[in-house]
C-alpha cells in the first residue's frame, strides 16, 4: 500500500534524465500504445468561501481503458501525521473523456480537496504505479501559495541545443522538494511551435507561394486543416509528453525529461504567447493575419493550447464557458474567432492572480479590447469585495515596463528601406533580414509586440494607470510578471523623486518615497523572467538596453525605471549591465510568511521581521539588509531597500551558472516587495501621454 511519506532526492531521481538531455534520436518518442502524454496536473482555482482546492490532472492514452488514478494525502511534514492516521485519507478521483481525437483519448481528473490547517502532500498512483515525482502539495487555508513562474519554454528553431548540457527544470525540482511550490504559472511560450514553417509541408508551401494575390486569397482545405492539426498534437505530444523538441538542424534537437516530470508535481496556470502559435502570430498586418492560411493556424494552435494547457476542449460548453475562474473577453478575437480566456483566481486567503490572455484578441494595433478590459477590472472589484487581497500578481506575455525601442520599430518599419526589403525577399541580398510571412524585417514583429510599440502606447498607459488606480483604492500590492524577451530584469514604476525642489515639503516627499516603500501608492514592480530553456541574447543587447533604461515619467507623479538587481555576476565578478541578466533563468515569489516558517527559506534569504534589504544577490549571505537606522538621501535614486513586511513577497530570480554544466545549478537575485500599507481614493495621473480619456 502506498505510504503517505518517503525520501525525495531529487538529484539522485533524475540526475539521468539530465545527463540525457540532448542524446535524442529523429525518431519521434510517442508510443503506439498506452499513455502518451501525462500526468499533467493544472490548478483550477481555490475557493476560499467554500474552502475548496479545486485543480485536475490530465491523461492523453491510446489503446487502452480509462487509467484509474488513486491518492492518498495527508499533512506534508510527517511529525503532523497522528497515531490514529484521522487526517490522512485515500480515495479515487473521477474521470471524463472530454476529447477524442483520431484514436487518441483525453482524460481530465477532477482533483476536489478541502483546505486543512496544515500543508497537505498528495501522493498518487496511475493503475496502481507510483513513481517518485506523482505527488503535490496543498498550501494550508490560513497561508498564501508559493509561486514558481517561467517563460519561454523551448528552444528557436536553429539554436545549437548541445551548447546547453543541464536542465533549468532540474534546478526547479530540486528547489521544489525544499520550498515546495503550489503553483507553477506559464508566462507564455509554454511550447515552440515555429516549426510548423518546416515540417507541415501544406503550410510550407502556402509560405513559398510568390504569387500575392494567390496567397492571400488560399482557402484552408480540410486536407491542410488536418495537416495543421495534426502538426500541434504531435508537438504537445511530443514536448509535454516527453520533453522531446526537434529544429531546422541536427543540432537543434533536445529532450527535456524534467519538464513533464515538472508539471506532473507543480499544478500550473498558463497564459499563451506567440510562439504556443508561430512567431509573431497577432502582430502583422491585418490583411495578412485574415488570410484563411494564416487565420487556420491560430485557430488549430487554440485548439490544442486549451486542450494540453487548461484541461478542456473547445467543443465543451458547460464547464468550459462557465467555470468561475474564467475571464472571457467581450466577443471573439478577428483572427482566432474564439473569446479570449484570461484566469482570475485567488493564490490564498488574501493573495490573486490575474493571468491576462494578451494573444487571442491582439491586432497589429490592440493588444486587448477596450470593452474586454471593462469586464477585467469589473471582475478585480467584486474578487475584493469577497475579501481582502494584500497582494495582486497580473501575468502579461510581453514586459510592460521595459526598455523603449521606438527607434529600431522607427527604422525597420520605414519606406526607405522598401528596396533593401524586396532584395532580401527574392533572396538576392541579406536572406535573413526579412521573414517568410509578409517580407517585413524580421525583428519587426518581436518590436510590433511590445507594450511600449507606437501603436500600443495608448492602451500601455491605460492598463498601467488602471492597476494603479485599483491598487491604491483598495491597498493593493499589484506586481507583474513577465516574459518573453531571453533575458530577466525586473522593472519599477513607483512615485516620482522631485530632484529639483525649491521647498523643504519637496524633500520630505523624497524621503518618504526612498524610506516608506510600503505606503507608495504607485509602486509596482514588474518581474521579468525569461528564457527557462531558450538560448539568451548576446552581451551587446544587455549593454544596449542597460544604455537605454534611464528613468522615465510614467506621468508627473510617476516614475518608471530599472532595478539593478544584478550587480555582482554569478562568479562574484562586478557587473557593468547590472539591470539585465543575459543567463537562462526562471522565478518564484514566496510569501513573507512562509519564508518565516521555512527552515531552508529563512536560511537561504537570512532576513526577519522589519528589515531593510537591498536588491540583489542572494548567494550564502543571504540578502543585504540596511544597518541601523540609517535613511536614504536621495543620491542613490535606483539602489534602495525594501522593508521585509508579514504580507510581502520576496521575488527571486534564479540564473544559470554554466550552460555546460549538467548539474544545473543557479544563482538567486531577490527583491523584497511589501504589501501596501495604504489608500487613496483617486491618484492624479496628470500629464500621462497617449492615453484613453477615462483615466
Amino acid at each position: 500500500m502506498l505510504e503517505l511519506h518517503d525520501d525525495w532526492d531529487t538529484q539522485a531521481l533524475y540526475q539521468d534524465e539530465v545527463n540525457n538531455c540532448n542524446s535524442c534520436d529523429e525518431k519521434s518518442p510517442i508510443r503506439d500504445s498506452g499513455i502518451i502524454c501525462g500526468p499533467n496536473l493544472r490548478l483550477v482555482g481555490v475557493n476560499y468561501a467554500q474552502n475548496l482546492y479545486r485543480a485536475s490532472m490530465l491523461l492523453v492514452c491510446r489503446g487502452v481503458q480509462c487509467p484509474e488514478v488513486s491518492f492518498i494525502r495527508g499533512p506534508s511534514n510527517s511529525k503532523q501525521v497522528g497515531a490514529d492516521t484521522n487526517n490522512i485519507s485515500r480515495g479515487q478521483l473521477t474521470s471524463t473523456l472530454f476529447y477524442v481525437d483520431n484514436g487518441i483519448d483525453f482524460y481530465r481528473y477532477t482533483i476536489e480537496f478541502p483546505m486543512e490547517s496544515y500543508e497537505q502532500l498528495v501522493k498518487y498512483t496511475i493503475d496502481g504505479e507510483h513513481k517518485p515525482h506523482y505527488r503535490f502539495f496543498v498550501p494550508s487555508k490560513t497561508s498564501n501559495f508559493n509561486v514558481m513562474s517561467y517563460s519561454c519554454n523551448g528552444f528557436s528553431l536553429n539554436v545549437d541545443t548541445t551548447k546547453f548540457q543541464g536542465s533549468m527544470w532540474f534546478d526547479v525540482l530540486n528547489k521544489h522538494a525544499k520550498t515546495h511550490y503550489h503553483v507553477m504559472l506559464g508566462g507564455g511560450d509554454q511550447i515552440y511551435s515555429d516549426g510548423i514553417n518546416i515540417f507541415c509541408k501544406g503550410f510550407k508551401k502556402w509560405l513559398a507561394e510568390k504569387n500575392a494575390v494567390k496567397k492571400y486569397r488560399a482557402q484552408l482545405t480540410s486536407e491542410l486543416r488536418a495537416e495543421l492539426e495534426q502538426f500541434y498534437l504531435n508537438e504537445y505530444l511530443e514536448w509535454y509528453g516527453y520533453g522531446y523538441w526537434k529544429g531546422a538542424t541536427l543540432q537543434s534537437k533536445t529532450t527535456q525529461k524534467c519538464f513533464p516530470i515538472a508539471m506532473a508535481t507543480i499544478p500550473s496556470i498558463n497564459i499563451w504567447d506567440d510562439h504556443d502559435i508561430i512567431d509573431g502570430f497577432g502582430s502583422y498586418s491585418h490583411s495578412f493575419q485574415s488570410t484563411e492560411v494564416f487565420s487556420g493556424v491560430g485557430k488549430a494552435a487554440y485548439k490544442y493550447y486549451v486542450l494540453f494547457q487548461h484541461h478542456v476542449s473547445i467543443e465543451e460548453k458547460g464547464p468550459y464557458l462557465e467555470d468561475e475562474s474564467w475571464l472571457l473577453g467581450h466577443k471573439d478575437g478577428d483572427y482566432i474567432e474564439e473569446k479570449s480566456h484570461s484566469v482570475l483566481t485567488r493564490l490564498g486567503p488574501t493573495n490573486a492572480l490575474l493571468g491576462l490572455d494578451c494573444r487571442t484578441e491582439r491586432k497589429l494595433k490592440q493588444i486587448i479590447s477596450w470593452d474586454t478590459y471593462d469586464l477585467v477590472f469589473r471582475r478585480l472589484e467584486q474578487e475584493v469585495a469577497k475579501g481582502k487581497i494584500d497582494h495582486l500578481m497580473v501575468m502579461l506575455g510581453v514586459p510592460i515596463a521595459y526598455p523603449r525601442m521606438v527607434w529600431l520599430e522607427s527604422i525597420f518599419s520605414s519606406r526607405a528601406l522598401a528596396p533593401v526589403k524586396f532584395l532580401a525577399k527574392k533572396g538576392i541580398i541579406a536572406r535573413g533580414l526579412v521573414n517568410s510571412f509578409n517580407g517585413d524585417i524580421e525583428l519587426l514583429d518581436d518590436l510590433n509586440d511590445h507594450w511600449c510599440a507606437r501603436h500600443h502606447k495608448k492602451e500601455r498607459n491605460y492598463l498601467i494607470a488602471k492597476l494603479q488606480d485599483f491598487g491604491a483604492k483598495n491597498g493593493v500590492r499589484v506586481t507583474i510578471l513577465s516574459g518573453d524577451v531571453h533575458l530577466s530584469c525586473v522593472g519599477r514604476f513607483r512615485s516620482k523623486l522631485h530632484s529639483h525642489h525649491l521647498t523643504s515639503g519637496k524633500d520630505e516627499d523624497v524621503k518618504k518615497v526612498l524610506n516608506e516603500p510600503e505606503k507608495d501608492v504607485r509602486l509596482m514592480f514588474n518581474v521579468i523572467s525569461s528564457a527557462i530553456v531558450n538560448t539568451p541574447p548576446p552581451n551587446a543587447m544587455g549593454a544596449l538596453l542597460q544604455k537605454r533604461s534611464g528613468i522615465h515619467h510614467f506621468d508627473h507623479n510617476t516614475d518608471e525605471d530599472m532595478v539593478p538587481l544584478f550587480q555582482t555576476d554569478v562568479d562574484g565578478s562586478n557587473r557593468t549591465n547590472f539591470s539585465f541578466m543575459n543567463r537562462r533563468n526562471w522565478s518564484d515569489l514566496i510569501p513573507i510568511e512562509n519564508v518565516m516558517e521555512s527552515d531552508y527559506l529563512r536560511g537561504l534569504y537570512q532576513v526577519s521581521l522589519g528589515d531593510y534589504c537591498y536588491s540583489g544577490l542572494v548567494s550564502g549571505t543571504g540578502l543585504q539588509t540596511m544597518q541601523g537606522d540609517t535613511e536614504h538621501d536621495g543620491n542613490k535614486k535606483q539602489d534602495v531597500t525594501y522593508p521585509v513586511t508579514s504580507k510581502g513577497l520576496i521575488a527571486s530570480i534564479h540564473a544559470e551558472k554554466d550552460t555546460l554544466n549538467k548539474d544545473s545549478a543557479t544563482e538567486a537575485y531577490a527583491v523584497v516587495i511589501p504589501e501596501l500599507q495604504k489608500k487613496e481614493t483617486t491618484i492624479s495621473h496628470a500629464g500621462i501621454k497617449h492615453v484613453s480619456p477615462d483615466v
